[in-house]
């Protein structure tokens, strides 16, 4: 499972212990090598400052290297839960920062030679119940100061009732500009040390000690005097982002079709949720089409739906053929607004970029320009609808205990539902957690193989379920993931699964 973004890019083997005791200070440390960690830590180190990046993984494993790649400041119907829960005012600062991101990225993409596509995009409607919702969105656009309009057609082959649609948007692919962006961090006496996981944190405004592992098992220590946690979902328990947030998880799947591709982005307002675009490649364009979406760890059989999303677009683009499928994790923030600032209200040495909602490449790009310019002094007139502390947090309260309200449901249901299974304890494919709670072991078949590993999430005591699409585990209660054999692959979580006993 492997994006087109991801796909052919040369491997490359991971040192196993890629800094020695002389390289483990910086000014800044980075953690998260996605298009927010690396645009944050170009934008640092052109001001001067000594800046490390700490990647888990590879650069764009995360959400930037499995995204539609959407450089839209048409989000689907977003503008209009924002009008509708903030005011006018608040959208239009919301659209002035993804404003600000996007100018940054075409214009970066342009100075570097990196092919951007630049297209309409669409909110639309697939069927009469749709076009209210769409409608919606027109005048809360409109209200926000985007020059969105509406239209009755458009020359698509699937379903279409009508559309807002915003014009001179951006697509493309995310992997060129990541690599352009750790060339000039290089150039500039940045470093980017991927292999490296961060656990924990101490330290406050006077200097942090941040605990890293590598993937060989080696355990050291980095000294910085501010840290900016660009992992999705702050990797750290303080502040309650896990509690902010809600995690999804959604699919996308590469086609070649036989004769013209749809041009322009689109995506539903009613569901089952569905996105389309295209994507020029060597071979020709390819179709992109996203949905399936759900929350992660809450869904029985994600195949299922991703199976729908497939026939849906077989059925509109006959001949379609499959060349890639592949998934990414995003957090809707309680209140609909991204959670970008210090990690505590009043604290200056650790920050966080969150809840991007599906639309990390402007509020991403946003993100790392409001945190670079708090960083060095100065401010974004726009920054307060993206702050991660702030009075417009209250209109997100029902919404946040609703999230842990259902966290509570899941965890109790976690612990008590394996009891169920103990029959059926060695699946001949795919995952199953069972046993009484002194006593639970998740088990799976991949590929012939069998693992054998505790179901507790190392987060907060979650008890992860299987994923039948992705073949990884996960926990309902606040997203973290991990690989078959338990190894963690992204979440809140900073440690793998344990061995089962």
């Amino acid at each position: 499972m492997t994006s087109l973004w991801l796909a052919d890019r040369p491997a490359q083997a991971l040192p196993p212990n890629p800094l020695d005791e002389s390289n483990r200070t910086a000014d800044v440390v980075v953690v998260g090598a996605g298009i927010t960690g690396l645009i944050t830590a170009v934008l640092l180190a052109r001001a001067g400052r000594d800046v490390m990046v700490l990647e888990a993984y590879r650069p764009g494993a995360g959400a930037t290297g499995n995204t539609t790649a959407k450089i839209s400041l048409l989000q689907g119907s977003k503008m209009s839960k924002i009008v509708g829960r903030h005011g006018k005012g608040v959208a239009q600062r919301y659209v002035e920062g993804n404003l600000e991101g996007q100018e940054w990225l075409i214009q970066h993409c342009e100075a570097h030679g990196i092919s951007v596509q630049r297209e309409d995009a669409f909110t639309y409607a697939q069927s009469a119940r749709g076009v209210p919702s769409a409608r919606a969105e027109l005048k809360a656009c409109q209200a926000a100061g985007l020059p969105a309009e509406w239209v009755d057609d458009a020359d698509v082959p699937f379903p279409f009732h009508g559309a807002v649609r915003l014009a001179h948007q951006a697509q493309f692919d995310p992997m060129p500009l990541l690599d352009s962006l750790i060339v000039e961090l290089d150039e500039r006496g940045g470093r980017l040390v991927q292999g490296v996981r961060v656990q924990r944190a101490s330290g406050a405004d006077d200097g942090l000690t941040l605990h890293v592992r590598t993937a060989e098992g080696h355990e050291f220590d980095v000294s910085t005097k501010q840290c900016v946690l660009a992992t999705g979902i702050p990797i750290l328990d303080r502040g309650g982002f896990f509690a902010r947030v809600k995690p999804s998880r959604s699919y996308c799947m590469a086609y070649q079709v036989p004769g013209d591709i749809t041009r322009g982005m689109y995506l539903s307002t009613d569901s089952p949720t569905r996105s389309v675009r295209y994507a020029p490649t060597p071979d020709g364009d390819r179709l992109i089409v996203g949905g399936a979406g759900h929350p992660v760890g809450r869904k029985k059989s994600p195949s299922k739906s991703l199976q729908e999303l497939d026939e849906w677009a077989k059925e509109h683009y006959p001949g379609a053929v499959r060349t890639h499928y592949w998934s990414a994790q995003d957090y809707t923030p309680a209140d609909q607004l991204p959670y970008v600032g210090p990690i505590l209200p009043g604290h200056e040495s650790i920050f966080v970029a969150t809840g991007f909602d599906k639309w990390g490449m402007t509020n991403g790009t946003a993100a790392a320009l409001a945190l670079a310019s708090r960083i060095l002094g100065g401010r974004m007139d726009w920054a307060q609808a993206f702050a991660s502390w702030s009075p417009h947090e209250l209109s997100g309260i029902p919404t946040a205990v609703y999230y842990n309200l259902e966290v509570g449901f899941d965890l109790a249901k976690g612990w008590v539902t394996p009891i169920t299974r103990i029959a059926n304890r060695t699946p001949r494919s795919g995952g199953v957690v069972s046993g009484p709670p002194w006593a639970l072991e998740a088990r799976c078949v991949v590929d012939g193989v069998e693992h054998r590993v505790s179901p507790v999430c190392t987060h907060l005591g979650g008890i992860v379920n299987w994923n039948d699409s992705d073949q990884a585990w996960e926990c309902p209660l606040h997203g973290s993931r991990f690989a078959p054999d338990g190894t963690l692959l992204e979440g809140p979580a900073t440690r793998d699964l344990s061995a089962a006993d």
